[in-house]
């Protein structure tokens, strides 16, 4: 069974940094990809980054790319999520998502999320 759990978030002034945690579980040899993506009231799902399973390798949006850095702990099995220089436009709910490869399409799991507020 899959389980994400993330932590991490909270309140932070504009500038400042957080780093969100995701605990993973139920990972296998059928995973894709293991990433993040955000959830703001009244705005459309983000998608800000992901580390491909197979060869480690990384994307980030426009909005995050050079301020965000996410990296994973194979050993722990944590996705790190490290968030500099946060403006209050990124405001959200930060979510760990697990992609699997499935029968017929990709499979996709998340979390919870956890709440980032920044503040100007």
């Amino acid at each position: 069974e899959v389980q994400l759990v993330e932590s991490g978030g909270g309140l932070v002034r504009a500038g400042g940094s957080l780093r969100l945690s995701c605990a993973a579980s139920g990972t296998n040899r059928a995973d894709r990809a293991i990433g993040w993506f955000r959830q703001a009231p009244g705005k459309e799902r983000e998608e800000l980054s992901c580390i491909g399973t197979s060869d480690g390798s990384t994307n980030y949006a426009d909005s995050v790319k050079g301020r965000f850095t996410i990296s994973r702990d194979n050993a722990k099995n944590i996705v790190y999520l490290q968030m500099n220089s946060l403006k209050p436009e990124d405001t959200a709910v930060y979510c760990c998502y697990l992609e699997k490869n499935g029968p017929l399409v990709p499979l996709r799991y998340w979390g919870q999320g956890t709440q980032v507020t920044v503040s100007s």
